[in-house]
């Protein structure tokens, strides 16, 4: 077994320098391409002992309009709502990254589950005092920002679900890489064991899976790249994250009741051609809340954010 362990160290260090390299070249290059165009503000919020990395967008509108908080999923980061945030100018943006993801701080030894992400959402809206919230989930921060949100009504405008979810559901697909990674068993442990050792097998099935997100032909390998470069730090949080889920999922069944004592509105806006968090579970997410509206967006994976941001900026905004 130590040898082949070993294999894989080796075989992982082959070549990776150089496609890392060519990542983190795209990587800079997106940046600053980005900061050309836009103007905010970088924070390190305190969260404990650890930082969460945190960018705000139009300041000066803080009290003036809601604020929208943008949350990714997993395996992703803020960089996620890059093409979103230029059509979102006449509000107050706070876009972040979860503890283990992105920027933020990635500690090996922290138990990363939907709790976590919790208390880190809790500790971004304290920071910024923020009091009249368009709540945006997209993914894994679904679970945590629906309980958030339902836990602190008097600090929500309203709710915006994208391609996400929260309780195991009928035609709910999981991706292949969420499949892989959750299910109990040799290979899952096989599976995590040679993606910590291989940063190349790592990327490989990262990227492939990825690519699977998005319909964009023109965004996509962009943002395949832009992603893969951030993902060799977050395996810790993606790995337990995945270790935790299906328990997760089966455990907010309890919490469907509450759900309908939400008195916001939720606007779900699904991307339409999203195989695993598809269309079915939009109507199913419409059933469990109050008020609801539902946008199915034509020409949109899972990643509708940067398939079509025009028109999630127009569901997200809309009165």
């Amino acid at each position: 077994m130590k040898r082949f362990f070993s294999l894989l160290i080796t075989l992982g260090l082959v070549g990776c320098s150089a496609t890392t390299n060519a990542l983190k070249k795209e990587y800079e290059t997106h940046n600053q391409n980005f900061d050309k165009h836009n103007s905010y503000k970088e924070y390190q919020v305190p969260r404990g002992k650890y930082h969460l990395y945190a960018r705000e967008f139009n300041q000066e509108r803080k009290g003036k309009a809601p604020t929208i908080l943008l949350m990714h999923g997993f395996p992703d980061s803020l960089h996620l709502y890059d093409e979103l945030i230029p059509y979102l100018e006449n509000y107050h943006v706070i876009a972040f990254d979860y503890l283990g993801w992105g920027e933020s701080d990635k500690p090996k030894n922290h138990y990363y589950n939907s709790k976590s992400l919790y208390d880190d959402m809790d500790v971004v809206v304290n920071y910024f005092h923020l009091k009249d919230i368009i709540v945006v989930v997209h993914d894994a921060s679904g679970p945590p920002g629906i309980d958030w949100a339902v836990a602190h009504p008097q600090k929500v405008n309203k709710l915006v679900l994208l391609n996400t979810y929260y309780q195991p559901m009928k035609k709910l697909v999981p991706p292949e890489a969420i499949a892989r990674f959750s299910t109990p068993g040799v290979y899952r442990d096989i599976s995590v064991q040679v993606s910590m050792y291989s940063d190349t097998a790592w990327i490989d099935g990262f990227s492939t899976q990825i690519r699977k997100f998005m319909m964009n032909d023109a965004k996509r390998e962009h943002y395949v790249n832009l992603l893969s470069y951030q993902s060799l730090g977050i395996r810790p949080a993606f790995f337990e994250l995945n270790n935790v889920l299906l328990d997760e999922m089966k455990q907010n069944e309890a919490k469907l009741p509450l759900l309908k004592t939400f008195k916001k509105p939720v606007s779900i806006v699904f991307g339409k051609d999203d195989p695993y968090l598809n269309v079915y579970v939009a109507k199913t997410f419409k059933e469990m809340f109050p008020h609801t509206s539902l946008t199915l967006v034509q020409d949109a994976g899972h990643y509708v954010q940067i398939d079509q941001p025009k028109e999630v900026a127009s569901a997200i905004t809309k009165e």
